[in-house]
């Protein structure tokens, strides 16, 4: 089966502290088993892009790349999402 290695990424664009982030993470476990969870740190020099794009918006959610969401999540969009790359993959 080769859905469990093509899992999509949700890019999650975070600093420190960042209490809605870790709200938004607390929402999205029941679904960790779903996608990799990849945190981008916006203050890191190496992502001062994102960081003049995010500054005032964080939590910002790509998944696979594409814009999803901001601020808090949005879990039935997230879902629609997850269950339209799942049909995308099979």
């Amino acid at each position: 089966c080769s859905a469990s290695t093509d899992k999509p990424v949700l890019t999650l664009f975070t600093k420190k502290p960042c209490p809605l982030c870790d709200e938004a993470k607390e929402v999205l476990e029941p679904y960790k088993r779903k996608f990799i969870l990849q945190e981008v740190d916006i203050t890191l020099p190496e992502n001062s892009a994102w960081y003049d794009k995010y500054k005032y918006d964080i939590p910002v959610f790509h998944l696979n790349g594409k814009f999803l969401m901001k601020h808090r999540v949005d879990i039935q969009e997230f879902e629609d999402q997850l269950r339209k790359l799942e049909l995308q993959s099979e």
